[in-house]
């Protein structure tokens, strides 16, 4: 049996399980202390004598600040496009082709934006697992890209042939105009993506303090609140396509 859409329709539980490993970091030996690469990063720059600690911490805090902005603009605006029916399915799905909203500029634009995501929420992490966890992550992701263009080069033929020379895989840029249509559901992917929303929302508000602990309590909190609402949004979805 083909790993691929097997492991894509389990992606969500892997990449739970790769966060929660980051976070557990069982092979760390410094189990009492449990540093943060949020520290350890800054530790690192005020080290090199260019600025200074609190300089260094502002920095590292808004460079993650800057990734979640980044990449929840880029899943709301991708999961506008693509619907949240397709970003959330079980399966890979080559009916429709879309190449518009951020699909004209990166091919995979879901995929960049959880990669930004896991960037910001690995200062979290003690070190190594921030180390391990980015590298198993960005190894699955690429997995998962490989997979998906694959199965729609062969769902789509010369059609995904085209966009794929045209259209870079994970660096943006301006590629050119693609003849293609379509209509963002802006209410429906802002429900949709409530995890990089609300976490996004609380680390602006609590980064501040610099208290790892809060923040990944305000994690777990808007993971948990995406999946109801997921959820619910699936319930009119399924009702609908039973009718």
């Amino acid at each position: 049996m083909n790993a691929g859409p097997l492991l894509f329709r389990f992606r969500v539980f892997v990449f739970v399980l790769l966060y929660l490993l980051g976070f557990w970091a069982p092979w760390d030996s410094r189990s009492g202390s449990r540093d943060t690469l949020w520290l350890a990063a800054s530790t690192w720059l005020a080290r090199t004598g260019w600025i200074s600690l609190a300089s260094a911490t502002l920095l590292v805090t808004l460079a993650a600040l800057a990734c979640l902005v980044a990449g929840a603009i880029l899943r709301v605006w991708a999961t506008a496009y693509i619907g949240s029916a397709v970003m959330s399915g079980f399966a890979m799905q080559g009916d429709t082709f879309v190449a518009a909203g951020p699909y004209r500029y990166v091919r995979n634009p879901l995929y960049l934006g959880a990669w930004l995501l896991a960037m910001a929420a690995s200062i979290l992490m003690p070190p190594t697992g921030a180390a391990i966890f980015l590298l198993a992550f960005s190894a699955f992701v690429l997995f998962l890209i490989s997979a998906e263009e694959h199965y729609l080069t062969l769902e789509l033929g010369d059609l995904y042939q085209q966009y794929r020379r045209r259209v870079p895989r994970l660096l943006p840029r301006r590629a050119g105009s693609f003849a293609t249509f379509g209509r963002p559901r802006w209410v429906q992917a802002l429900l949709a993506e409530t995890y990089p929303i609300a976490f996004t929302v609380c680390f602006a508000v609590y980064a501040w303090r610099y208290n790892a602990r809060i923040l990944i309590r305000c994690l777990l909190i808007c993971y948990g609140i995406s999946l109801v609402m997921r959820a619910w949004i699936r319930r009119p979805m399924a009702d609908a396509s039973g009718t």
